[in-house]
């Protein structure tokens, strides 16, 4: 995300739609925002002075309608600060940057049926699709997984909104979704998509493996953001420039604090966006991008959530 693209948008309301979870709603402060598709999502900047933090947010309002975006935010046990930030600190009338919608979490329109599995507050991608999904007269079931006390948010609506097509399961009352039965005996052309945290994605992606659905109709989206590590030196080859990577930091905020603009879309190692090359050093892989090979080879990363597995690390630029 370029600091040149950046819109600026002003918070119109904020609503706490569950123990964890607050729904911001954002209006551009000049003009007016841009369409976006079902599954989009934004980079949030939000905080003062230099601490400064980036957070990708799906959109959740209706794509048709772009007089605003609405976002949610679940409070993290382990936030690094942004979602803190959102949740303490964030009022109704206050201005943050966005970047423009970009969509790495599309419906496969081809599919003969569509199968919704979210996990907390995973279900804000999938509010966007639900619109689309109605007025094309898609066919579609939504599984939505989640623990009352902190989750849940919109359960009741889409229940009454979607009737049988729509199933919760609150942990909290001992309801689990069985995966394997929803998945079992789709129709062929069936696409499924997750989004929540990873364990649902793993679980989704061995029963598709143990059913024999094939890869490319599994789709996911997880925003977990980078986790913390030891921290270490990067070296960047072509200036000679030595940046401190600190243990709660990932190497493209390290880069961007010392403004280096690295383009990204999805700041959880999924697009390949910010991919950049390694000189020298050993490499922590996180992402879902590279290649088995490509990882082996030791020559590429992604800065996003990759670190160095060793105190320094050298990259090509």
């Amino acid at each position: 995300m370029s600091t040149i693209d950046q819109i600026v948008v002003e918070v119109v309301a904020i609503e706490q739609v569950a123990p964890m979870i607050k729904e911001f709603t954002l209006q551009p402060a000049e003009g007016q925002f841009t369409p976006f598709s079902a599954g989009a999502h934004v980079v949030v900047e939000m905080g003062e002075g230099e601490q400064r933090y980036r957070n990708a947010y799906s959109l959740m309002s209706d794509p048709n309608d772009n007089r605003q975006y609405q976002i949610a935010v679940r409070l993290q046990e382990e936030s690094r600060g942004g979602s803190i930030y959102m949740h303490e600190q964030v009022a109704v009338g206050d201005q943050l940057k966005i970047s423009p919608p970009a969509n790495l979490f599309a419906p496969e329109w081809r599919a003969k049926k569509h199968i919704l599995f979210a996990g907390g507050v995973g279900i804000t991608p999938f509010l966007s699709y639900v619109p689309v999904m109605q007025q094309r007269g898609a066919e579609f079931e939504l599984h939505y997984m989640y623990r009352s006390q902190q989750t849940g948010a919109y359960s009741a609506e889409l229940t009454e909104q979607l009737g049988d097509r729509c199933c919760c399961y609150d942990a909290d009352q001992s309801s689990r979704c069985d995966i394997a039965v929803v998945m079992a005996d789709q129709p062929l052309g069936t696409h499924f998509y997750i989004c929540g945290p990873e364990s649902l994605i793993e679980a989704v992606q061995a029963t598709a493996d143990e059913l024999g659905i094939p890869a490319g109709a599994i789709h996911w989206e997880e925003f977990a953001g980078a986790k913390p590590g030891q921290p270490f030196t990067v070296e960047l080859s072509r200036s000679g420039v030595e940046l401190a990577v600190a243990a709660n930091k990932s190497v493209l905020e390290t880069l961007e604090a010392a403004d280096i603009d690295i383009p990204n879309l999805c700041r959880a190692g999924v697009c390949g966006q910010c991919v950049c090359d390694v000189s020298e050093g050993e490499i922590e892989h996180r992402d879902a991008y590279l290649s088995d090979a490509e990882k082996q080879s030791g020559q590429r990363m992604m800065p996003c959530v990759s670190r160095a597995a060793g105190e320094r690390l050298v990259l090509d630029i």
